[in-house]
């Protein structure tokens, strides 16, 4: 039957200062800490075991994204599976299973979570202390750049079992596992590299709130506020230095009818943000002088963002 995957359930970021980032992280972005061990931390926006993983390194950048496997798909079916597609994996000490896609990202495949009591509620019908007033619902989906679009294709949904949401032209390509558009986001782009994660953040509300106090923080966007029509969510983009990502805010988003027959939208601009503006070209780069263009608005003011072979 192949691999059946229930949702993401956690990204894990290698991190320079452990304490450091585990503080940045629960305060700029409301995240609680539930877990601070020697060698990792564990945060979560509500009730969930957790979302984010932060494990030290000298070299920040992602690590790996772990997918839940659904409710009847064991770990022994999914490596059995592995096999049969050839995809080389290692078992970790957990039982889960550890792989690459053929970009070279890491990617885990943990057991399903049975939910306790207090999860089987709505977020506002569970009578607990929320970790934060100002916190993200959850972890929505990752995003990352890949040349062999092709390739990751025929991957994410043979050897992952995942769906095909939407395409935008030949740039990108959108899947889903569950009703909501998507949770996983593929852009044609090189060279190959993370790109976002993305916090559901609830309404445009939360949004504004979220957006201001990241900017006392000195946190600055990429791109946003946009309102992309392939998707139909609000969001915005905000650069993380730290970690080599982005992370994006975001609501609204489409649910899907399933089941859903894949759309191809335009690669313009109105297939990207019905609002007309694109992102500037920093945006798909993680660049020292990419990120300086971006924070000091330089490609805004007019100067032409050099190639990344010349940066």
């Amino acid at each position: 039957m192949g691999i059946r995957l229930h949702d993401l359930h956690h990204v894990c970021l290698r991190v320079l200062d452990l304490d450091e980032a585990t503080a940045r992280w629960s305060v700029q972005f409301g995240l609680e800490v539930v877990a601070r061990e020697p060698g990792r931390a564990l945060l979560r926006c509500d009730s969930e075991d957790y979302c984010l993983e932060l494990v030290p390194d000298a070299e920040p950048d992602h690590d790996h994204s772990a997918w839940e496997l659904a409710p009847d798909c064991t770990l022994e079916e999914a490596a059995a599976h592995l096999d049969a597609c050839g995809v080389h994996h290692e078992r970790e000490a957990d039982g889960s299973l550890r792989l690459v896609d053929p970009s070279g990202s890491g990617l885990q495949l943990v057991a399903y979570r049975e939910r306790t009591p207090i999860e089987l509620w709505p977020d506002i019908g569970r009578r607990t202390a929320p970790p934060f007033g100002m916190h993200p619902r959850r972890l929505g989906h990752v995003n990352v750049l890949a040349p062999n679009i092709d390739t990751m294709t025929a991957f994410y949904t043979d050897v992952l079992g995942m769906h095909v949401s939407d395409r935008l032209g030949d740039a990108g390509i959108w899947f889903h596992v569950h009703p909501e558009h998507h949770q996983m986001a593929l852009v044609a782009m090189a060279p190959a590299h993370f790109h976002h994660l993305a916090f559901d953040i609830v309404d445009w509300g939360q949004l504004r709130i979220f957006l201001d106090h990241l900017g006392r923080h000195g946190r600055w966007l990429g791109w946003g506020p946009v309102r992309h029509n392939l998707a139909r969510n609000l969001c915005a983009y905000v650069r993380i230095p730290e970690e080599n990502l982005f992370v994006e805010l975001y609501c609204d988003m489409e649910i899907l009818r399933l089941p859903h027959t894949p759309r191809t939208w335009p690669d313009d601009a109105w297939g990207s943000n019905t609002w007309g503006i694109l992102p500037p070209r920093s945006y798909f780069r993680f660049d020292d002088v990419a990120v300086d263009y971006e924070r000091h608005q330089r490609e805004a003011r007019g100067e032409q963002l050099p190639p990344l072979e010349d940066a």
